[in-house]
C-alpha cells in the first residue's frame, strides 16, 4: 500500500520534512545596497562574520553593506623590474666591472672570430 501512496510523486525534488518543532539558529537581517540603487536583505547567523560586500540579487553587481565598513583594500605589491632583480644579485660596482669587461671584449674584436658557414660560401 505504501508503494501506491508514493507512486507518481517527485521524491528527488520534493522534501516531505517540515520545520515544525525545530528551533532555528538565531539570525539577523543584514542590508546591502548596490551602485544601481537596489537594496536587499540577507539573513546571517548572529555568530557569523558579516562580509562587507555581496552579489546583488537583482543585477549581479557588487553590493556593499549598508551602514558598514567598506571592503579592505589589498596592498598591491609593486612590480619587480629586471633592474630590481639584477640589483638583488649584484652591487653597482660589480655591474660596472662586468660592463668594462664586456666593452673590452667588444673593442678587441674577439667577438667576430666565429664566421657563419653561409657567409663563407658567399665569398667563395
Amino acid at each position: 500500500m505504501s508503494e501506491r501512496a508514493l507512486r507518481g510523486t517527485r521524491l528527488v525534488v520534493t522534501s516531505y520534512e517540515t520545520d515544525r518543532g525545530i528551533d532555528l539558529a538565531p539570525r539577523q537581517a543584514v542590508e546591502y545596497a548596490c551602485e544601481k540603487g537596489h537594496r536587499f536583505e540577507m539573513p546571517f547567523s548572529v555568530e557569523a562574520e558579516i562580509p562587507p560586500e555581496w552579489e546583488c540579487k537583482v543585477c549581479g553587481a557588487t553590493a556593499l553593506l549598508v551602514d558598514g565598513d567598506g571592503p579592505e583594500e589589498k596592498k598591491a605589491k609593486p612590480a619587480r623590474t629586471h633592474w630590481d632583480m639584477l640589483m638583488e644579485r649584484r652591487t653597482r660596482e660589480e655591474l660596472e666591472e662586468v660592463l668594462e669587461e664586456r666593452l673590452a671584449v667588444l673593442r678587441s674584436g674577439a667577438m667576430n672570430l666565429a664566421v657563419h658557414p653561409r657567409d663563407s660560401r658567399k665569398s667563395a
